[in-house]
């Protein structure tokens, strides 16, 4: 018997303005469609300066694509938390979702929503992390004791990590609790040296599949590639 499966997808967006300079949000949902996922959290979704609305449109969303977004945003034309946000298929049903606040010195934040689809329960935390490398593990710190441990239910935690180092930094202290899709290489589009982006799960989940998504059109559409994974409901081992 098959088991069911279920595609997450991490995006740093870059404010929809790709790697020959031009903005084009229909570009980045052309993207998504190709992807094919389940859920998808992205990074860099809102505009920087000014009101910071969506370089997504919520309209062009509902209209030319299969998601809808969790409802997490606090400002009006925004559809997400300081760049954060998470897609959805249309026909998911989302339960508890909110903002969850780190420390920072710039302008960062992380997601979270619980999401039934595929007749699975999960919950997913995407992120965007500091530059600064300090930062970055007190940020870590925030999104594992929001995440909690113990009986929750399966946990994905994803986004951009901007970290450089294979094993260092904050990649180990989530990985005292969680462990990595080796999904790959996803920063710069054009020529991919580094794994900024990153794909976390719990124990009760399986890692089936995963990998970086690299179409023509991901090459163009963002500085980033998205990456990519599905996982299955972890098997009960035979003792239980």
């Amino acid at each position: 018997m098959t088991r069911q499966t279920f595609r997450v997808a991490s995006y740093n967006i870059h404010k929809a303005v790709g790697t020959d300079m031009r903005r084009s949000p229909e570009r980045i949902l052309d993207v998504l469609a190709e992807i094919d996922a389940d859920v998808i959290a992205l990074q860099e979704a809102d505009r920087r300066h000014g009101q910071r609305i969506s370089t997504l449109p919520p309209r062009l969303i509902d209209s030319h694509s299969a998601y809808k977004a969790v409802p997490v945003n606090i400002r009006d034309g925004s559809i997400g938390w300081h760049g954060n946000a998470i897609l959805v298929r249309k026909d998911s049903v989302i339960g508890s979702h909110s903002t969850v606040h780190i420390p920072c010195l710039e302008p960062r934040g992380a997601i979270m929503a619980e999401v039934g689809a595929k007749d699975m329960q999960l919950r997913l935390f995407g992120m965007h992390l500091d530059l600064s490398g300090l930062w970055r593990r007190r940020q870590a710190a925030a999104v594992i004791h929001a995440a909690g441990l113990g009986d929750a239910m399966p946990t994905v935690l994803m986004g951009d990590l901007n970290e450089w180092s294979a094993n260092r930094g904050c990649l180990a202290d989530f990985a005292h609790h969680y462990r990595f899709a080796p999904c790959g290489r996803s920063f710069h589009a054009r020529r991919p040296v580094a794994r900024l982006d990153r794909i976390m799960y719990c124990g009760r989940l399986d890692l089936v599949d995963c990998g970086v998504h690299e179409s023509a059109t991901a090459r163009r559409a963002s500085d980033h590639l998205p990456i990519w994974a599905d996982f299955a409901l972890a098997e009960p081992s035979p003792s239980q």
